[in-house]
Formats: structure tokens, C-alpha cells, sequence
């Protein structure tokens, strides 16, 4: 999203993180902007089972934890590391510095923030409302939205990922998916979803 040499800039701090690695707990204070460099990572929160729902996952030129550091609300989630990963670590005042004096960097980050609002609006809808085909296509959909030009892309999520982002067992993620490459709504490359 914003240039590394503005974030150096701002006096950001690249953060090298390990496989499932935290990076903060759902609860802590807002203190950090987040911008993914390289690898991906997870915002989740989990249930007193432990069962956890994935709030999103941000891959590398993404950002995350700036609506609790906007609204001054703790985190909603905890983030770790997928695999391997480097992260930009933005403390809040510098965030806001930067904010104010660049109005284009501004502009990006509330196009951003609309974004997110459609995708969580969009999840929302989804698990309270459809049958689980319909909750997996959406979730296909619009991960294809954001990394394509039209042709088939490979996703990268696990059956684990997309139960865990739709609210679903993954049982039920691979019975769906297994009846949609029936279908020929989707196919499979080795363990991967192409859609």
C-alpha cells in the first residue's frame, strides 16, 4: 500500500516473523500501523473452544490493525504469521504524521478501509444467511476479484483457511469443494483450488 521508503521514512521498523509466530493478541492496545512486505499473515479471533474465525488474511503491500488504531479500540484479532514473513511496524503517532502530511497516502488508506468494509459486510451476509457452496463461491469470488485479470487463478487458501473465513467444519469446506469440481464450478491442481 504505501511505499517502504515513506514508511523508513516515518521512522516504521520491519518486524521478521517465523511461521505462526504473533505479532499482537486479540485485546491488545492499538498502538501500530501494519504493512505486509513479504510473506503473509492472519487476523483471527478464536472461541473458547478454540475454534478460530479468520478475519482476513494479508499478504505482501497489504495492511491491517488501522481501524483500531483510527477508532483508539483494542485489536479485534490476533495476527500471526502464515509462513515466513516481514512486516512493517508503523507506531500510531508517526501513522497519523504521515497521514496529515500527505493527503494522497490519506485518500489510499480510506479507499482501503472501504474495501475491507464491503469484504466483512460481504462475509457477514454470507455466514448468516447462505448454504455453504454459496459461502465458498463468494469467498473464491472475491479473492479472484482482487488478483486477477478474468482467467482462472490458483487460490491460495487451505480447506482449513476457507472454513475458518466462512464459518464453516472443514469437512463440510471438502465435501463442497469435491461436489463443485463435479460440478465443474471449480478445479483442482494437486491440493490447490483453481477457479
Amino acid at each position: 500500500m504505501f511505499p517502504s521508503k515513506t514508511l523508513e521514512k516515518y521512522h516504521a521498523k520491519l518486524v521478521s516473523l517465523r511461521k505462526d509466530q504473533l505479532l499482537c493478541h486479540e485485546g491488545d492496545v492499538a498502538s501500530d500501523y501494519f504493512q505486509v512486505e513479504s510473506g503473509s499473515v492472519k487476523m483471527y479471533s478464536a472461541n473458547q473452544d478454540g475454534q478460530e474465525f479468520i478475519q482476513g488474511i494479508f499478504g505482501p503491500g497489504e495492511s491491517f490493525g488501522e481501524p483500531a488504531l483510527i477508532g483508539k479500540f483494542p485489536y479485534p484479532g490476533s495476527v500471526g504469521a502464515l509462513e515466513p514473513a516481514k512486516v512493517w511496524r508503523l507506531p500510531g503517532d508517526y501513522f497519523f504524521q504521515m497521514l496529515k502530511e500527505n493527503f494522497e497516502l490519506h485518500l489510499k488508506m480510506d479507499q482501503v478501509l472501504c474495501q475491507r468494509l464491503r469484504y466483512k459486510s460481504m462475509v457477514l451476509s454470507e455466514i448468516s444467511s447462505y448454504e455453504p457452496e454459496h459461502r465458498i463461491l463468494s469467498l473464491l469470488k472475491y479473492y479472484k476479484s482482487k488478483n486477477s485479470t478474468g482467467s482462472p487463478v490458483l487460490i491460495p487458501y487451505t480447506r482449513q483457511q476457507l472454513a475458518d473465513m466462512s464459518g464453516l467444519r472443514v469437512e463440510t469446506v471438502i465435501r463442497t469443494v469435491k461436489k463443485m469440481e463435479k460440478e465443474k464450478k471449480l478445479s483442482l491442481d494437486g491440493r490447490k483450488i483453481r477457479f
